[in-house]
């Protein structure tokens, strides 16, 4: 993976601030490490790929919260398209830390807000005039749920319209009941554009039989390892795939 990497031209966190696509539509694909090999390959001369002090494979750790209730995971698992989520997301890298929330309405629309914090601490009076301005729920009942850590590829096409995001190396640990799980070969790849700009990708994606497949980090990892504690019927099928893919050593 490091020496595909190396074959491209890196873009920097200045340069990419044209691509910040804060309002856009997301596309997610779940693949392989041996089909993730192809497509870098083939995508080497139509994207550059963000490069942090020679670093283009950092490591993120993210932290979901959700209600007493699991409202966010439910509204999700009902199939409601108007939904929210919240989390704490830290570049391990830089050690920057952010709370997002990201909304998504029925257009399939996707809304990122965010600020930068230094810890998770929910009491302090900036993040709860955030909360209050951006979050349907109330503050007072979110607690901390899911934790996941990954690796993040982060390509940008060289038209400055799109990135592509490449996740692998993901493990989930439950912060309410300790349980973990290693998603082993499982690649989750997201591409973000704003609105349906042309993509050099998905030609490729579809030359490699990668196919569209929605994938919520936090709702799948809590149905991964909330031990039946949640409704899982909407995810049966996805569930089943995913566990093929985790299962190819």
């Amino acid at each position: 993976m490091i020496e595909l990497l190396k074959a491209y031209e890196p873009i920097t966190l200045e340069e990419m601030k044209s691509v910040k696509l804060m309002n856009r539509t997301d596309t997610k694909f779940v693949t392989n490490i041996d089909k993730l090999s192809q497509l870098l390959l083939l995508a080497q001369r139509d994207y550059y790929v963000q490069d942090i002090d020679g670093e283009r494979n950092p490591d993120y750790d993210t932290t979901y919260l959700d209600t007493m209730a699991f409202d966010m995971y439910t509204q999700h698992q009902c199939g409601h398209a108007n939904r929210q989520k919240i989390r704490f997301r830290t570049y391990c890298t830089s050690k920057l830390q952010f709370m997002e929330v990201k909304t998504k309405n029925n257009h399939g629309r996707t809304k990122k807000k965010r600020i930068e914090v230094g810890d998770m601490d929910l009491r302090d009076a900036t993040k709860r005039q955030f909360l209050q301005q951006h979050l349907r729920y109330d503050a007072d009942q979110l607690q901390p749920v899911l934790n996941n850590h990954f690796n993040r590829i982060t390509l940008v096409n060289k038209g400055m319209t799109e990135r592509l995001t490449i996740d692998t190396a993901l493990r989930f640990h439950n912060l309410l009941n300790g349980e973990n799980k290693d998603m082993g070969q499982l690649v989750v790849i997201e591409l973000k554009r704003d609105g349906l700009v042309y993509s050099p990708v998905m030609h490729m994606l579809r030359q490699l039989r990668i196919h569209p497949h929605g994938f919520s980090k936090y709702c799948m990892g809590e149905a991964l390892t909330s031990k039946n504690r949640l409704p899982v019927n909407r995810f049966k099928c996805k569930l089943i795939e995913i566990g093929k893919l985790v299962k190819q050593q």
